[in-house]
């Protein structure tokens, strides 16, 4: 990999991992429109690592809340950030029961289909737009119950088909259930925690046992990657603190429209 491709790749996913618009889509756009060859799935997972030690830093207070409260309850004492433990795991099964049965049956040539991405940047910037455009500003994550959080988690498991996002369809699902747009960001970072890690543990143990090396230009991917997440996540929670998704909704049709283009015309 160059260097330029280095600085675009790890600058694409720590931004576009957490605002609305799709990280994996991005990830096969950027070869694709450069005409660089594919920097490979282990350079994949390596960015979303860094996006992952992006979140746990940004959200290091609400981490390490849920993580006592997941503590206590092995003692016995149920509180609200124990709830919110159990809630986030149980979220995060059928994301995981997902991804088993597109492995299981062949699908995994989606994770590379400009067709595909193109497709779902369209459909669900528009189902983002009627959530949005529908839901009420009165729920926060203390109000997160289990029937709201398993919701949000399958909806988690459609971001495995590029073009989704995985935070455009969390936070799409908690808006649909009348959660604030902050808490809907919130949440939605917090349950990437087990997915992130999950899969980038799951795809690093493949890689070495094929017998491939961490490269460093995967290193670096992933350290300019955090800085580039950090800066995103700062970024989002301002503006959906002052302004609805429709800015990010507008960026999904625009870019959608361009590829339908580029790929029928």
């Amino acid at each position: 990999m160059t260097i330029e491709q280095i600085i675009v790749i790890a600058v694409v996913q720590g931004i576009t991992e957490f605002l609305p618009i799709s990280s994996s889509g991005h990830l096969v756009l950027v070869p694709y429109l450069f005409h660089w060859p594919d920097q490979g799935q282990f350079v994949d997972v390596m960015v979303h690592l860094g996006t992952l030690f992006a979140i746990l830093i940004y959200f290091w207070r609400d981490v390490w809340k849920i993580t006592l409260g997941a503590l206590d309850l092995f003692k016995g004492k149920v509180t609200r950030e124990g709830k919110l433990a159990i809630y986030i795991v149980l979220a995060t099964i059928p994301a995981v029961a997902f991804g088993l049965l597109l492995k299981k049956f062949g699908f995994g040539s989606l994770e590379r289909s400009v067709t595909v991405v193109a497709w779902n940047t369209v459909i669900y910037g528009i189902l983002m737009l009627i959530a949005d455009m529908m839901g009420k500003q009165e729920k926060t994550i203390e109000d997160m119950t289990l029937k709201s959080a398993l919701i949000i988690g399958v909806a988690q498991a459609l971001a495995l088909i590029p073009g989704t996002s995985r935070s455009g369809i969390t936070m799409t699902a908690a808006r649909f259930l009348n959660y604030t747009r902050p808490d809907a960001a919130r949440f939605s970072f917090l349950l990437g925690i087990p997915a992130i890690a999950g899969a980038g543990v799951l795809t690093v143990g493949e890689a070495m046992a094929s017998g491939a090396a961490i490269t460093m230009d995967a290193v670096y991917c992933a350290i300019l990657t955090f800085f580039a997440g950090l800066a995103a996540i700062a970024f989002l929670m301002a503006l959906v603190r002052r302004i609805s998704f429709l800015p990010f909704v507008l960026y999904r049709m625009v870019l959608g429209g361009f590829l339908l283009f580029m790929i029928y015309a």
